[in-house]
């Protein structure tokens, strides 16, 4: 069982590494590795699964706004 103090630490660990990732400086340095560059050309069976993603995520967030 967490006690209280521990989750709040988590929370906040969890907050930083989020701020941290989103930052520009790590972002262009994330680009210059050659697992995060983004190609430009995806398969056509890749671009299919992302936009049924992109549409599972889409009914899933307005779900939850109800």
């Amino acid at each position: 069982m967490m006690t209280r103090n521990k989750g709040k630490k988590a929370e906040g660990l969890a907050i930083e590494v989020r701020r941290q990732f989103t930052a520009e400086t790590v972002t262009r340095f994330l680009r210059t590795l050659p697992a995060f560059r983004t190609e430009a050309e995806i398969p056509e069976r890749f671009r299919e699964l992302l936009d049924r993603l992109d549409r599972a995520e889409s009914r899933d967030v307005s779900w939850r706004r109800q």
